[in-house]
């Protein structure tokens, strides 16, 4: 029995105590591969942002909101798991400042200087050993091409190809791609494409 380590849902960014910059996650993907990784009879701790869903039976879930908090909870976790399913819709930037007070409306226009966050699938990606990472790709041009990049420049042993359109849908579907291979799942509901993503990976690699 291996243990694996799923992240899901968006993070929040926040600019002040009432705003905050955020995505469309709404973490179902991630969710259902806990059920799954869990029905192929394997451990699961979630670091989960936040999210409508009710919590995977049977898994380890702990809540975050921040990117940075997502992170810490991730590399406290990634010591103890065998693999990591990076499923989240981490939010590449923050502001640069978080405001103690609501800001006023002062004129028509404004701007926020955004910073960086860090890159989590790459950061735990490069001490994952003989481990399993399966990273995803959101893109909405040119996807297999990025997500390729994305497979050799973050060290993933997969990655899953997705579109804008499946944030939130029911039904929704993967390019899974692998080295020199790809497979392509779905379209079909998230529960499934789930389940046979999670068979595509414990087949063709070393976790068991």
């Amino acid at each position: 029995m291996a243990r694996f380590l799923v992240t899901a849902g968006p993070t929040r960014e926040a600019l002040d105590p009432v705003r905050y910059l955020s995505n469309r996650s709404s973490g179902k993907m991630g969710y259902a591969i806990c059920d799954a990784i869990i029905t192929a009879g394997h451990e699961v701790v979630l670091v989960s942002g936040p999210t409508a869903l009710e919590s995977p039976v049977n898994a380890d879930v702990i809540q975050v909101e921040s990117a940075q908090e997502m992170y810490e909870e991730c590399a406290r976790q990634w010591q103890h798991c065998d693999a990591l399913f990076a499923v989240a819709a981490v939010s590449d930037y923050r502001p640069s400042t978080m405001h103690s007070q609501k800001m006023k409306r002062a004129s028509n226009q404004l701007s926020i200087e955004l910073v960086a966050n860090l890159d989590i699938v790459q950061t735990l990606a490069a001490t994952k050993g003989e481990r399993l990472v399966v990273g995803f790709a959101l893109e909405s041009e040119n996807g297999e091409q990025h997500a390729r990049q994305k497979l050799e420049s973050k060290n993933l042993d997969f990655v899953c190809l997705n579109a804008p359109q499946s944030q939130g849908a029911d039904v929704s579907e993967l390019t899974v791609l692998h080295r020199d291979t790809q497979w392509q799942i779905g379209p079909c509901p998230k529960a499934s494409l789930a389940t046979k993503l999670v068979e595509v990976i414990l087949e063709n690699s070393n976790v068991y």
